[in-house]
C-alpha cells in the first residue's frame, strides 16, 4: 500500500521517514521536549501555512471568481475546501499553542515568558523574547476560535444566519484573519529570535 495515497499515510511515512534520518545522522534525542518541540514545529507550520493560503491564495481567489461574470463562481471552495482548511487551521492553532505552553513549562519560562522577562530580581531578555511571541500566539489563538472560526461558520452555511449577519461576518473574520497575518511575522521572528538569542542574531 503506497503511503502517499492518503494524508494520514503520508504524515507517518514522514515521521519515520525523520525518525531514520535522525538515527542515521546520530542526530537523534528522543526526550519529551523534542517531541514537544517537533510537534510545536509541525502544528505551528500547519497553522501559518493555512493562514497564508486564505490570505494570499483564497481570499484573493473567491474575490476573483465573484466578479468573473459566467465564470465557475466560488461554491466548489466554499463548500468543499474551506471547511476542511478551516479544521485543520484551527486544530493545527490550538495544538500549536498547547505544545508551545508545554514547552515553556519545560523550560520553566511559562510564567517569565508571559510576564515578559520581567517577573524576576532581574530582566530576562530570553524570556522576554519568547514572551512577545508567546502573547502575539495567544491573541492569534483568540483571534482563531472566538472571530474567525464563529464567523466562518455563518459565511459557510454551517450556522444559520441572516444576509446582514453574514455580510458582518464576512467583514470580522476578515480583519481578523488579517490581523493574524500581520502579528505572524513578529511572533515568528520572536520565536527564530529565541533560539538564536536574539531578534536579529
Amino acid at each position: 500500500m503506497n503511503p502517499l495515497k492518503s494524508v494520514g499515510g503520508t504524515i507517518i511515512a514522514g515521521i519515520i521517514l525523520a525518525v531514520v534520518i535522525g538515527i542515521a545522522t546520530g542526530g537523534i534525542n528522543l526526550n519529551a521536549l523534542s517531541l514537544i518541540v517537533w510537534i510545536h514545529v509541525l502544528a505551528g507550520i500547519t497553522w501559518i501555512g493555512l493562514l497564508y493560503y486564505f490570505n494570499f491564495v483564497q481570499v484573493p481567489a473567491l474575490a476573483a471568481a465573484a466578479s468573473d461574470d459566467g465564470g465557475p463562481g466560488g461554491a466548489g471552495i466554499t463548500k468543499y475546501v474551506a471547511p476542511r482548511a478551516l479544521w485543520w487551521f484551527r486544530w493545527g492553532a490550538l495544538l500549536t499553542w498547547l505544545s508551545g505552553a508545554a514547552a515553556l513549562g519545560h523550560y520553566k519560562l511559562f510564567v517569565p515568558a508571559f510576564m515578559l522577562g520581567m517577573g524576576g530580581e532581574s530582566f530576562n531578555l530570553g524570556a522576554f523574547n519568547i514572551g512577545v511571541g508567546a502573547w502575539l500566539g495567544t491573541i492569534m489563538l483568540f483571534n482563531v476560535w472566538v472571530l474567525i472560526w464563529p464567523n466562518q461558520k455563518k459565511v459557510l452555511g454551517i450556522v444559520k444566519a441572516t444576509p446582514e449577519e453574514i455580510a458582518k461576518a464576512k467583514n470580522v473574520a476578515f480583519l481578523a484573519s488579517r490581523t493574524n497575518t500581520l502579528l505572524s511575522i513578529p511572533m515568528l521572528m520572536s520565536m527564530v529570535g529565541f533560539g538564536h538569542s536574539g531578534f536579529f542574531i
